[in-house]
């Protein structure tokens, strides 16, 4: 009865607003406004035909809607937001002001009613309803000799005029990330093409995009289409999973696959379309990578994420997408795409050291296979030749004169990996001078060896990437990736935060515009074995006074550790306060009393050294103390006013004519005293950081006046 209340409700509410301005003809989009139905959570707007909706609400509750086909039947409830995560990456400049919530555009097929119901607090809700009637597209044609074919923006009718902005270009591409759209999964051919030129008027004209968020699209039928405008071949950026759209393909299987299977044709188009896209950028399709997050609410901006090439866009958001049963058979559509179009040319790279150039790649078969230089005018002027599974082989071109020189690495019928390079008197890139302090870190937050700082020198600009990679030769952090940096010294920061104990490998790479490499490597050792190491006091005076004689070395051991502690004086050892043994978990406390072997050291500053070292590896923490025997000097430089000459830091307790002061004087040299002008009678005693004191006491010589 309830439920009936709120439809005749709704009914009544949605017969006083005007209607929208979608009726026949073209493809067009029209955004309306959503009012709340009294007493209820629904909302609801008059409207005409549409075949495609999305809505977008203000508020964080939730937001469901369901659609009225034109023989008058409701469809299911729907979540508004079933894939929340595509999107541009933060910090662009495509999408709507803050403050809204994005919903997914779902392909409802010719409707005319639409309801919404919210849960939780929603303040605004508005919808955008697209009209895209059933086009058919002319006979598929390839984009380029060796791609799939493909249905190019003009054969699917894509609005050129709305688009916002130019392309993006990004970085050449490293992976795929494989979607589905939202909406039915029995739309016919024609409705296939009409989806497609919907969704691009919604993500532009309901989000705010520049255009269609995806790269590529595919339907039931196996028919590919072009998203993103600028060019199916280029590393196009686009808006289809944030924070990861920079350096991926974006491709979407239209229709919803959380239980229903793609069709046979659609995963075989798919897997030729991952084949050749991913053959040209020469990327394995079944290989796995590492990619630092530009954003996203499944991880912040600059997290290294583990991805496969061909991942689904669960991997990098908080969703179902691309549907349990597409997404289950995503290792073997990266199988058949390793296995489609023949032979493949993987990772190609140049490393130079001075005029040496290594060319290196991965073949998917053994083949024969050549590195072929040629100069600026076309000629041949060094080749390399081997058979087998992988590609090395180094130039010297010592004798070379100065040009920009092309290379191609062939194998049989693969696609050749191509790039260029100058050298013949253009330095090519390099890491000098690499140094990691300290070379082991104990990130517990503790302050004391928390971070490392890895330092380098580049002798020409490069883009350089800084990262960690575990003893398996996984990378596990990037700190710096892909920058362009200028030629000087450089200092970055390694931090542990995120790394378990153990060893690691800290690698800096400087690549130059042609593809030419340069690499050098440092260890690094993490262990939180150590905790907080504290010296008190800082400094002391040994002289068996009862004053400050000792100091007292603490620290605790999260685990069972080889430990030694030392006093070092400009790198030389002074003591063994604790020479190594083994050390049970807990605190652990010392003290020194200034003695060494030989007896009393000499007044000087020195290091107390804690040296720990588990399974993980070792860590070490210096803190200086200072041994101070000798009291500080005084004197009256003047009596009126009154200035005292102090020959060190201290702490100074005065008596001026019976009245008492305190100053703390934080450098040696003169200091003005407190009280009246022309004082009769002083009495001082300072006494620095390690405890010694000295006193004077000054009185006025008899008929001085003030002033004298």
């Amino acid at each position: 009865m309830r439920c009936a209340v709120l439809l005749i409700l709704a009914a009544l509410a949605a017969a006083l607003l005007a209607p929208a301005a979608l009726a026949g003809g073209p493809a067009r989009s029209v955004g309306v406004e959503l009012r709340p139905v009294a007493g209820t959570h629904l909302w609801t707007a008059r409207t005409e035909r549409f075949t495609l909706v999305g809505v977008r609400w203000q508020g964080r509750g939730d937001v469901f809607l369901r659609s009225r086909t034109l023989d008058g039947r409701w469809s299911p409830w729907r979540p508004a937001a079933p894939e929340a995560e595509d999107g541009p990456d933060p910090g662009s400049r495509e999408g709507l002001p803050s403050g809204w919530r994005l919903g997914n555009p779902w392909w409802t097929g010719p409707a005319d009613g639409l309801q919404v119901r919210t849960a939780g607090d929603v303040s605004r809700v508005r919808a955008q309803l697209v009209w895209s009637p059933e086009l058919r597209v002319p006979l598929r044609r390839p984009a380029q000799v060796d791609s799939p074919p493909i249905v190019s923006r003009l054969s699917w009718g894509a609005n050129e005029s709305i688009r916002r902005a130019p392309p993006t270009y990004g970085p050449p591409v490293r992976f795929a990330i494989v979607h589905h759209t939202a909406g039915r999964n029995d739309y016919s051919r024609a409705e296939a093409a009409a989806i497609v030129r919907a969704i691009q008027l919604f993500h532009v004209q309901g989000n705010g995009w520049n255009d269609i968020g995806y790269n590529f699209l595919v339907d039931r039928f196996g028919t590919i289409y072009e998203g993103r405008y600028g060019g199916v071949d280029r590393d196009v950026v686009g808006a289809h999973a944030m924070g990861f759209n920079t350096g991926s393909v974006g491709i979407a299987l239209i229709g919803t696959y959380g239980s229903t299977a793609p069709s046979a044709a659609a995963r075989e188009s798919l897997a030729r379309l991952l084949a050749w896209r991913l053959d040209l950028a020469h990327v394995d399709p079944t290989g796995l990578l590492t990619v630092i997050s530009g954003g996203s609410e499944k991880y912040a901006r600059g997290i290294p994420v583990s991805l496969r090439v061909v991942s689904g866009h669960r991997d990098t958001g908080f969703t179902e997408c691309p549907g349990a049963a597409l997404y289950a058979r995503l290792n073997q559509l990266a199988t058949t795409a390793l296995r489609t179009g023949g032979p493949k040319v993987f990772e190609p790279s140049v490393q130079s050291t001075g005029a040496l150039h290594r060319f290196r790649a991965r073949l998917s078969a053994s083949l024969r296979w050549s590195v072929v230089l040629t100069s600026s005018a076309g000629a041949e002027v060094a080749r390399g030749t081997g058979v087998g599974t992988s590609v090395d082989w180094t130039w010297d071109a010592s004798s070379a004169p100065r040009d920009t020189y092309t290379w191609t690495i062939s194998a049989g019928k693969a696609r050749p990996a191509v790039g260029s390079l100058e050298t013949g008197g253009v330095r090519a890139p390099a890491v000098e001078e690499v140094a990691l302090l300290p070379a082991a870190i104990s990130p517990n937050g503790d302050g004391q060896a928390d971070t490392a700082e890895l330092s380098f020198r580049l002798p020409v600009a490069a883009n350089l990437t800084v990262q960690v990679s575990d003893t398996a030769g996984v990378v596990v952090a990037i700190p710096v990736d892909r920058v362009w940096t200028r030629a000087g010294t450089h200092t970055v920061p390694i931090a542990g935060d995120a790394l378990p104990d153990g060893r690691y490998q800290v690698t800096v790479l400087a690549r130059s515009p042609s593809g030419e490499e340069a690499l050098a490597t440092v260890a690094l050792s993490v262990s939180r074995v150590l905790g907080l190491v504290s010296v008190t006091p800082p400094a002391f005076s040994p002289t068996g006074d009862g004053r400050l004689d000792a100091v007292v070395v603490r620290f605790s051991l999260t685990a069972p550790a080889l430990v030694r502690v030392r006093v070092l004086r400009e790198g030389r050892g002074v003591a063994a306060l604790a020479p190594e043994t083994s050390a049970p978990p807990g605190n652990q406390r010392l003290v020194w009393t200034g003695l060494r072997a030989s007896g009393p050291v000499r007044d000087g500053t020195y290091a107390v050294v804690v040296d720990a070292r588990d399974e993980a590896g070792g860590i070490s923490v210096a803190l200086p103390v200072i041994v101070d025997t000798k009291p500080p000097k005084i004197r009256v430089v003047s009596g009126t006013p009154l200035r005292l000459e102090v020959s060190e830091p201290a702490r100074l307790t005065l008596r001026i004519d019976g009245e008492r002061h305190v100053l703390d004087v934080t450098e040696a040299g003169s200091v003005r005293l407190p009280g009246a002008p022309a004082p009769r009678r002083v009495r001082a005693i300072a006494r620095d950081a390690a405890g010694n004191a000295s006193q004077l006491v000054w009185s006025a010589p008899r008929g001085a006046r003030p002033g004298q």
